[in-house]
């Protein structure tokens, strides 16, 4: 059974913030989150995240990708486990750490950082393969760079195997001329890891335990050491600093965007569209200029999401318009129904198949039926709408009594006047009619006409 280590301690000094590193988000995922979600697809036994500045804001981090990964798993989870380092004093000291934890376990661990987050999954079930085939004790991945700046050098042999590992501020003018880098991902044997640790020293420029000392010390103790060079040196790239992290927020855009127009979407300009990885879009959809879709979202086929829309967290059906500048969160649409411009829909808004909200229409934790309109300048808050209603423009659900909130029913076939309040909890039978300023305070029965402030029953409409 494999376990994972990830290395999400330091702070990152060159990102100028008073946020850890790892907590920087990446497509709307902090960075840690990115190397969980690839360590997950190994089904470890365990995965042993090393802590250290903002120490709890990171378990949080960890803990709640693990969850959202987790739903509609078939695996079971892993035992998430938490290491404190105190001290940062270089990626041997993070292991060193763990030491405790590692003692008595067997089998594979496999090592990454947190400010990794391009990592695939494919690339760490290759590595775990590759040691296990060649019956290694360690197994670095390393990658071939045009500007190796940064990263520890891998020295080899002439039959090609691994004489040193040196780091950037360690190298001679001679082996800072190699490109091929060593990326901070191993797989050891664990009992072989802690043997070698022993003898790890911080004899090297920056007085650190550097983790790509031990595979050379642990080839001293007769252990069998294999290197694995990646061919893609874009997916093992690391953040350091800011202009590094919008560099991979491109590079991770241009991917999804490529990926849904050879699916068969329309992305009319794809240098102002901002597509999160989670998020599905059916055939024949059109995404206009200067729209962001976040989270994990849903679009169906042959909808039209017109620009400056921002839309996360949402299911959307088939045939469905977002119209300009709406804003929709944590919704679901379905097939046919118009959106917008200017609305806005959130907390669980659900709008049924064909219906209309318009512009300057907020739903909130309201469910609006089948064929109904809301065509402007209205706020429907914790409200059950039934099919074919119509709401008048300015009405206004007054779900708020100061304490807690209440729920507006309107029925079926109902027909709201302008500039009608409805003070919750309150119910509009089918098919009736409220006049416009009505201000309805009690319920009103099927199939009549109420009016006035407060309103009143004038008439039966059948």
């Amino acid at each position: 059974m494999t376990d994972v280590m990830i290395l999400a301690a330091g702070l990152g000094t060159r990102m100028k913030s008073r946020r850890a590193k790892v907590l920087h988000e990446l497509a709307g995922r902090p960075l840690v989150a990115h190397a969980m979600g690839a360590a997950l697809e190994l089904a470890p036994e365990a995965i042993f995240t090393i802590v250290g500045y903002q120490a709890d804001e990171v378990e949080r981090a960890v803990r709640d990708e693990a969850e959202r990964l987790s739903k509609g798993r078939a695996k079971s989870s892993p035992d998430l486990k938490f290491v404190s380092q105190t001290e940062q004093r270089g990626t041997g000291h993070a292991v060193m750490a763990a030491r405790d934890g590692l003692a008595g376990r067997s089998g594979p661990l496999v090592i990454v950082t947190g400010d990794a987050p391009l990592i695939e999954a494919a690339t760490l079930k290759h590595l775990v393969q590759t040691h296990h085939d060649q019956k290694n004790d360690v197994t670095m991945l390393t990658v071939i760079m045009d500007d190796p700046t940064g990263y520890g050098r891998i020295i080899r042999d002439p039959e090609g195997r691994l004489l040193r590992c040196v780091e950037q501020r360690d190298a001679s003018p001679s082996e800072l001329a190699i490109h091929e880098v060593a990326v901070s991902i191993y797989c050891f044997e664990i009992p072989a890891l802690l043997a070698a640790l022993d003898q790890l020293t911080t004899d090297n420029a920056q007085g650190e335990y550097y983790l790509t000392d031990v595979p050379k010390i642990m080839q001293a103790q007769g252990k069998r050491v294999g290197l694995l060079c990646h061919s893609n040196a874009e997916e093992l790239l690391g953040v350091n600093t800011r202009v590094e992290l919008a560099d991979l927020e491109r590079k991770l855009r241009e991917r999804k965007l490529r990926e849904l127009m050879l699916s068969g979407v329309t992305i009319i300009d794809p240098s102002t569209t901002y597509i999160h990885p989670e998020v599905e879009i059916g055939q024949d959809s059109v995404i206009h200029p200067q729209v962001i879709i976040e989270g994990a979202s849903r679009v169906g086929s042959a909808c039209t999401i017109h620009s400056w829309t921002l839309m996360k967290n949402v299911e959307i059906g088939d045939d469905v318009t977002i119209r300009n500048s709406s804003v929709i969160e944590d919704s679901k649409i379905h097939d046919g129904a118009t959106i917008g411009p200017f609305a806005r829909l959130r907390a669980g808004a659900e709008i049924g198949e064909k219906a209309g909200i318009g512009n300057f229409v907020e739903v909130k934790k309201s469910k609006i039926g089948r064929g109904t309109k809301a065509a402007h300048l209205t706020y429907l808050g914790d409200a059950t709408l039934g099919d074919r209603v119509n709401i008048g423009a300015g009405t206004v659900t007054c779900n708020y009594d100061g304490v807690r909130k209440n729920e507006t029913i309107i029925e079926d076939e109902v027909k709201i006047g302008s500039d009608t309040m409805l003070v919750a909890p309150v119910r509009v039978g089918r098919g009736s009619m409220t006049g416009a300023g009505t201000v309805v305070t009690k319920d009103v029965p099927p199939d009549s006409l109420a009016v006035g402030v407060p309103a009143v029953v004038k008439k039966k409409l059948r």
